[in-house]
């Protein structure tokens, strides 16, 4: 597995890449932006790990020119820990976010977990409504017209699809999605739910993921 730390500080480089040779890892590296993205470019990662602030293009501007051309895994690593920074960062395309300071050993566990979410796995093909979604080839359709999801709605949509009619609290949508609790009060389902109704409802086809207030959600006609 190839990954790709990028940070402007090298005692973090030195410290994380020392850590994940050390696992057997290929680790490349790059200190900005505009290296991350040409390094990405000769050799697509298995996996990347961004700074936020950079000089030159951030660690946010990154992750959405990586999401654009493709479903590289991205976890941010960064000192910014607010939940505005946290929620930027999962719009910007990222999967995971891990705030410094931080322990080798959960940054670790964490790469690990979207490192097997990303592994090609037996097909399983859903249905629901006129929705179906293929877990192997991540192919989503409604009524017979594709739909383009990143990593993060996929997943989402597939804990919607894997549990019709069944209110999710948002505690679950948590753990089962994201991995971990968030600190305090956060905005992400909510934004992540509103991408997915804004395609899945495209074309004027009616609503399948509902709000219940002060709860969570559900997925029924």
């Amino acid at each position: 597995m190839r990954i790709l730390i990028v940070d402007d500080d090298p005692e973090i480089i030195n410290f994380v890449r020392t850590g994940l040779v050390y696992e057997g890892y290929t680790v490349d590296t790059a200190v900005n932006g505009a290296d991350a993205l040409a390094r990405a470019r000769e050799q697509t990662p298995d996996l990347a790990i961004l700074d936020v602030m950079m000089p030159g293009l951030s660690g946010l501007d990154v992750a959405a020119r990586l999401r654009q051309v493709g479903n590289v895994p991205i976890l941010m690593l960064t000192a910014k820990g607010t939940t505005a920074d946290k929620v930027a960062g999962f719009e910007s395309g990222a999967d995971d976010y891990l705030v410094k300071p931080f322990d080798f050993e959960e940054l670790l566990a964490r790469i690990r977990a979207l490192i097997r979410r990303n592994q090609p796995s037996d097909s399983e093909v859903l249905h629901y409504s006129d929705l179906s979604l293929n877990t192997s080839t991540r192919e989503v359709q409604r009524a017979g017209h594709d739909i383009s999801l990143t990593p993060q709605e996929f997943d989402l949509l597939v804990l919607f699809m894997r549990n019709p009619r069944q209110v999710l609290k948002r505690d679950l949508i948590y753990e089962r999605v994201w991995g971990y609790d968030f600190e305090g009060e956060s905005n992400v389902i909510e934004v992540y739910v509103r991408y997915l109704r804004n395609k899945l409802e495209a074309g004027g086809r009616p609503r399948l993921i509902h709000t219940i207030r002060g709860v969570g959600y559900v997925m029924k006609e």
